[in-house]
């Protein structure tokens, strides 16, 4: 009996994502796992991740192994220097602003960015996105950056706000709804990013 419980309280962990108590302190934002630098990260070209739908010599699916997920999130940057970076380059570029608060703690935040290691949205990000990793520690760092946008408070993590050029927030009913990130389908995944990306100079989601 005891042992059924313990398993339902750790679904239901599970399924809430990277959620866990806020203190207070201020830190900043990161670039793109371990291959990228400097403020805003286009992934265009990036590797795939281990297991995130990387193939053997065989052609079979390797599986995937968690540890080797990212860890773009780096609490040294200056997260608001990075944001003002990133819509300086999206005025001039016409893209949009991808920003994704997380922390590598949290494994929804890694499994996301393992996704965005992988071919097609790779591509997706690269074309149409100025990428920001912003390290929020466990929401206790760099609320600011959110805040300066319409989102008062961090629910989980992750998190992820588009913005346009001129710092509209273009997905403020959905912000929230990567806590579970990790587990949520690739096709899903892409889909979202692909309705957010240009279509033919629009500035609006397709």
């Amino acid at each position: 009996m005891g042992l059924r419980i313990s398993i339902a309280i750790a679904a239901c962990l599970c399924a809430a994502g990277c959620v866990q108590a806020a203190k207070t302190t201020i830190g900043a934002a990161g670039a793109v796992g371990k291959t990228a630098a400097g403020v805003t990260v286009d992934a265009t070209g990036a590797a795939l991740s281990v297991g995130s739908g990387k193939r053997d010599d065989r052609g079979h699916k390797k599986k995937r192994k968690h540890h080797d997920d990212p860890r773009p999130f780096d609490a040294s940057r200056n997260a608001m220097a990075d944001v003002d970076a990133a819509l300086t380059s999206s005025e001039i570029s016409g893209k949009r602003v991808l920003l994704v608060l997380g922390g590598n703690w949290c494994h929804d935040s890694r499994g996301l960015a393992a996704k965005f290691e992988q071919r097609e949205l790779a591509q997706v990000i690269g074309e149409n996105y100025h990428l920001v990793w912003v390290d929020v520690g466990r929401r206790d760092r760099n609320l600011d950056v959110p805040a300066r946008f319409g989102v008062p408070q961090l629910f989980g993590t992750p998190t992820v706000l588009i913005l346009s050029p001129e710092e509209t927030l273009l997905n403020a009913d959905s912000v929230h709804d990567w806590r579970a990130a990790d587990s949520k389908p690739y096709d899903e995944t892409l889909r979202y990013f692909e309705s957010f990306a240009l279509r033919d100079g629009n500035q609006t989601p397709a």
